[in-house]
């Protein structure tokens, strides 16, 4: 197991919890995504932090993965189930936090489902256990309050520049025995949901990318974009608003995009969505000996 920089470590999840805190006091009626995606990015550059991976601002059936386009004009809606998921990153190490804001004010019992089952997972976790006995917990707290988790999506191991790696921690219990360890980083986040199904679908919406390597590519603004994103993100996601620094043309810029995915250098993250409301709750922990310690706090 790689060695990790705890003090590095720490200080990412401090500061990656106190953007996330900003960004759901942010989170209001009539508010723009857009502004608060780019308040709350540019506040944490400002502090000397990267941002793990571009804000995901959900919302309602929406799972994960929605982050404002280069020009969104959507505002938050008074009845909105709003996920603000987001990290920081410095030296390659990664934060990765959840909370989700209920503007409705009438969710209240689905928003718990979730934050209680992050809180009785991270109660279980320890140096040995098994990935699905956090998962059974997760799966029990949401169906005790009348919900489903979603079964498809789950926690990870985080390792230097690799936000999601090689262990799953599902949100319901799936038999995988493998263990975490001492020393292990690890986000968990349980989603619950009030839909039929307890599975979510890629939507055609993408947003979101991430470098996969020097494709055959012959447009010179796809090659200065594929430049741009093989310097300045590597193996991080990124947002294409991110690049408008590189063309600021809004229809050359989605060009380049679509030319880049062909040729293989990016891969896509597409929004996820379910069939209902949807909550979300995220922390980022270390496990320990006898327990963990929660580290976006």
């Amino acid at each position: 197991m790689e060695e990790i920089d705890i003090k590095t470590t720490r200080e990412v999840g401090s500061f990656s919890y106190k953007a996330l805190l900003m960004a759901r006091d942010m989170v209001k009626p009539g508010a723009k995504l857009l502004d608060v995606a780019q308040k709350v990015e540019s506040f944490v550059k400002d502090n000397g932090f990267g941002c793990a991976f571009p804000i995901n601002l959900s919302v309602n059936e929406e799972a994960a993965h929605y982050t404002p386009t280069l020009s969104d004009e959507k505002v938050f809606g008074e009845n909105d189930i709003v996920k603000v998921d987001f990290g920081v990153a410095k030296d390659g190490i990664l934060g990765d936090c959840a909370v989700t804001v209920d503007l409705s004010e009438e969710n209240a019992k689905l928003v718990d489902a979730s934050k209680k089952a992050l809180e009785n997972a991270i109660a279980t976790i320890r140096h040995g256990v098994a990935v699905k006995e956090i998962g059974k917990v997760i799966e029990d707290t949401i169906e005790s309050m009348g919900f489903s988790p979603i079964r498809n999506l789950g926690g990870h191991l985080v390792k230097v520049h690799e936000l999601h790696s090689d262990i799953f921690v599902p949100n319901y219990y799936n038999g995988d025995d493998t263990v975490l360890e001492e020393g292990m980083t690890v986000a968990i986040e349980p989603f619950a949901t009030s839909g039929n199904r307890d599975l979510i679908v890629e939507s055609d919406v993408c947003e979101i990318y991430g470098f996969a390597g020097e494709g055959l590519v012959r447009s010179p603004d796809s090659r200065k974009v594929l430049k741009e994103i093989s310097e300045k993100y590597g193996s991080e996601p990124f947002a294409v608003r991110w690049l408008s620094n590189v063309i600021s043309d809004k229809f050359k810029l989605y060009l380049a995009i679509r030319d880049l995915l062909r040729s293989g250098s990016i891969q896509q993250y597409p929004m996820l969505v379910g069939s209902g409301m949807i909550t979300q709750a995220e922390a980022e922990v270390l496990v320990t000996k006898d327990g963990c310690e929660v580290l976006t706090k």
